[in-house]
């Protein structure tokens, strides 16, 4: 009889009829491909049977690109389909992937593939966070412009993600340095101002005197001096452009109730909003019953009772005493520091017509943020002893009832209204009549979009002599960038030198005018590039409402912790004035959000703070030390980083241990909210290249069994030999770490499901291997399984479907215990209490297995994952 290898090959065309719809893996297989050793069966037809490191080189350059042809493509005959649109935060293209981008791409990517088996319409859409200031940096630097800069990093980077076997939606691409992208940033930008919601003001830049530029925060060193010149950076007043994202801060507070996939994150949201409890409203000022033109805007948390204003009160740090305001010197005048002092200025509500003095506090910080606020004694204490103290007049406004309630008297219209109710109707009329009103907290701020750079989008406004600030057409969109070729990091904005661009004709009386020369902050860009994904080759429109609708809410959105606060703020912001102007029906952007965590490496540090290279350190010791020197250093988990020395390069770890290594790695070594510790001295990664090795000799060693010549037959197995089957079927993936006898791998339709089961469950997590793996066990004749799709490839399998019994809930869990990330082995705990810490970390202390690896050790730390049955102790080793 011939041996089974090559009884297998014989098999070999079976799979040249079944493989029609999925990968052709011997079709295309058979083309020889120059200067690579063809060693695996899906190219010879011939089983290897040991997974070695040029077996899986083989496996991964062979499937690579036949994986990527299967990536995710939307059909329109697929709408019929539940969507599921999964994104990961795009990367800014600095020209490097770094293993933070390796983590959440890696994420994104298997949960992709997950609930595309699960038969959803996926999207994992990709592209380019592309204006920023490294790009004009590297510009000053290295005389390249910042364009061609920029394109050459994406190409780079893409190259990179394509050899980490990402597969993203390539067809959705953007990039928001081209002009068909921020064409759409610069609509929404006059949309934006047309509905009152974008403006001018003066506002403070860090200003470096010796270039004479505006310095961006990150250019200006610990010690407040200028990244290029070494000067002291100075406070200046510029004129800004502003979003009034304080306009939602009301509406986007309340929302976050809806939002209950947001783990973790919404506290910090609704911090960073604050309690929305009042509002600003707007007023005129005068000198001596004149009427100046300028305005000002002062916040209250009781704006019913403005009609019991007794006074406005601005900080001494305001812009009216430190900008370019015409009242600048009666203020800095009638200002005596330390005490609360009463200007010759007066100021108008401009709902009420009420006009009261303005007053320059002696604090410097008012509550929250403000810098402005309105003085009514009748709801404050504080405001009453001013008024007082300065013999100003006012009304009260205030009256309880018998009842208790409180309504309002001598307020005009909301006479007699109780208190809540005067609230909602003035601050309505107030946003009906554009002079504030919106509800916010006292410590929001608006967004200052406005940066003096080239490299952003921007701004489409003109500035007329005659017509003020207009904005430019919708039909002249998009203001393009000018061709700069110069870049010297001083003087204004760049965009101001080229003066054919700058000089232009007004879009509403024609006369001469200019350009706005300032561009926008490129948060502006990533504020609404979720939307463009569904729709990225739309040239009418941002995106169509009808696909928008279709895609939105992004199901589950991927990104670093950091950016839980502005950028997700903005994102809403955006999202909820996209609703209220109709072009999208969902109001929150985001259904459920992952805060991946960090990926750490070890630092060692001198005693005087300098970081070492790890061939400066000596391990062998109980303690890390110099080498040379031999000082002990100060050890310490550290975000990675080519400062500290401690970061690993993609490439050399996928080299190394291959694609589906480190992806196994990475999605085991913690949860995903949680942050990796790459130990320099962890065995995880050989470790899960051993799983692998094991997963390949259990599927050599069912191929073996059924390619033996030994026909299966259910029927011949013990009821021993049935249990131990149903066992292996019941937890699929103890198949792989229990030892199941010869006659159940040969005879037993269980063993069979189950080790089909797991190739399909670990697909989306090892695409390359699991591919290979299936490709085998697609060609063993005589299977038992049925409810396979055999002529698809693993990734286009059906997930396996979840036995109703099984969901339901164990009166006991048995719980995961790693210490170090390293899994030593479970305990039980009651269901009741599988979720609380405190009870877990108890009673895993007492088991057995507590007390004999952790007693008596000093535990650092302990994580009990929110999601699975895990808890993970840090302990000092």
């Amino acid at each position: 009889m011939a041996p089974s290898w090559q009884r297998l090959g014989l098999y070999a065309c079976l799979l040249k009829r079944q493989l029609n719809d999925g990968p052709d893996v011997i079709k295309r297989g058979r083309r020889v491909i120059p200067g690579w050793s063809r060693g695996i069966y899906s190219a010879t037809g011939e089983w290897t049977k040991e997974y070695t490191l040029q077996t899986r080189k083989d496996v991964e350059k062979w499937w690579h690109q036949r994986i990527k042809d299967q990536a995710f493509k939307v059909s329109e005959a697929d709408k019929s389909k539940p969507k599921f649109y999964v994104l990961s935060m795009f990367p800014y293209p600095s020209g490097k992937l770094h293993m933070g981008h390796v983590r959440v791409y890696t994420i994104s990517d298997t949960i992709a593939r997950f609930q595309k088996m699960r038969g959803m319409q996926v999207i994992n859409p990709m592209g380019w966070d592309a204006f920023g200031l490294p790009a004009e940096n590297a510009a000053i630097e290295r005389n390249l412009h910042p364009e061609s800069w920029t394109q050459s990093n994406i190409r780079h980077m893409r190259k990179q993600l394509d050899q980490l076997g990402l597969c993203f939606s390539w067809d959705r691409e953007i990039t928001t340095c081209l002009p068909d992208y921020y064409k759409w940033t610069q609509y929404l930008f006059i949309k934006l101002y047309e509905a009152g919601l974008a403006y001018q003001k003066e506002a403070l830049v860090n200003w470096d005197p010796v270039d004479q530029t505006v310095l961006a925060n990150e250019q200006v060193d610990e010690h407040g001096c200028s990244w290029r010149s070494g000067a002291k950076v100075e406070q200046k007043y510029l004129r800004q452009w502003f979003i009034k994202t304080t306009a939602y801060a009301k509406a986007m507070q309340d929302a976050l109730a809806d939002l209950p996939e947001w783990y973790g994150i919404k506290g910090m949201q609704a911090h960073w909003i604050g309690d929305c409890v009042g509002c600003h409203l707007d007023f005129t000022l005068k000198v001596d019953g004149q009427v100046t033109g300028e305005k000002l805007s002062a916040y209250t948390a009781t704006p019913e009772a403005v009609y019991g204003a007794s006074h406005v009160a601005i900080s001494p740090s305001h812009r009216l005493l430190h900008g370019h305001s015409p009242l600048k010197e009666t203020f800095r005048k009638a200002l005596i520091p330390g005490q609360d002092c009463l200007t010759p200025v007066t100021a108008v509500n401009m709902l009420t017509q009420q006009e009261v003095p303005v007053i320059i506090l002696a604090k410097a910080d008012l509550e929250g943020s403000l810098d402005a606020k309105i003085g009514i004694p009748s709801t404050s204490l504080e405001d009453s002893a001013l008024a007082q103290t300065l013999g100003l007049s006012h009304s009260e406004v205030i009256e309880a009832t018998p009842d208790g309630t409180e309504r309002l008297s001598d307020s005009a219209e909301f006479t007699g209204m109780q208190r809540q109710a005067a609230f909602l109707a003035l601050t309505q009329k107030a946003r009906r009549e554009r002079v504030g009103g919106d509800v916010t907290s006292d410590k929001l701020k608006d967004w200052l979009i406005s940066r003096q750079r080239y490299w952003g989008t921007p701004i489409p406004m003109v500035h007329c002599p005659a017509c003020g600030p207009v904005p430019v057409p919708l039909e002249d969109l998009p203001v393009t960038l000018p061709s700069i070729t110069s870049f010297t990091g001083k003087g204004g904005s760049p965009l101001a030198s080229a003066s054919e661009w700058v000089n232009c004709s007004c879009p509403r009386c024609k006369g001469a005018a200019t350009r706005e020369t300032d561009t926008m902050d490129t948060f502006v860009d990533s504020a609404w590039y979720y939307f463009r994904y569904t729709d990225p080759q739309n040239t009418q429109s941002p995106f169509s409402t009808a696909l928008a609708d279709y895609w939105m809410p992004v199901d589950l959105y991927i990104g670093g912790k950091e950016h839980a606060v502005m950028h997700l703020f903005y994102a809403r912001f955006f999202s909820h004035f996209c609703h209220d102007q109709k072009m999208v029906r969902h109001r929150e952007p985001f259904h459920k959000l992952l805060a991946q965590g960090l990926i750490k490496g070890q630092t060692f540090r001198l005693p005087s703070g300098q970081y070492l290279r790890r061939e400066e350190v000596d391990l062998t010791g109980s303690d890390p030390v110099h080498a040379n020197t031999r000082e002990k250093l100060e050890v310490s988990w550290e975000k990675m980083s080519k400062s500290k020395h401690n970061g690993v390069e993609p490439e050399d770890v996928v080299e190394q241990f291959g694609i589906d290594t480190v992806r196994l790695y990475i999605l085991f070594a913690a949860p995903p909210e949680k942050d990796i510790l790459w130990d320099v001295k962890t065995d995880a990664l050989p470790g899960v290249l051993r799983w692998q090795q094991r997963l390949w000799s259990l599927v050599t060693r069912f191929i073996e069994a059924r390619t033996s010549g030994k026909a299966p037959r259910p029927q011949l197995l013990s009821d021993k030999e049935k249990a131990e089957a149903r066992r292996l079927w019941e937890y699929k993936n103890s198949v792989i770490s229990q030892q199941a006898s010869q006659r159940v791998v040969l005879h037993s339709p269980e063993f069979e499901d189950a080790l089909c089961a797991l190739m399909v469950m670990a697909a989306p997590m090892a695409p390359h291997i699991t591919s290979e793996l299936w490709a085998g066990l697609a060609l063993v004749p005589q299977k038992l399984c049925a409810h396979y799709a055999w002529d698809a490839s693993v990734l286009l399998q059906a997930w396996p479907a979840v036995d109703p019994q099984f969901l339901q809930q164990p009166e006991v869990v048995q719980m995961a215990v790693l210490i170090n990330n390293k899994a030593c082995g479970k305990v039980p705990v009651p269901q009741h209490v599988a979720q609380d810490q405190d009870k877990v970390h108890e009673l895993v202390l007492q088991s057995e297995l507590g007390v004999r690896l952790l007693q008596g050790r000093s535990i650092k730390k302990a994580f009990l994952s929110p999601r699975t049955a895990l808890i993970n102790f840090l302990v000092q080793e």
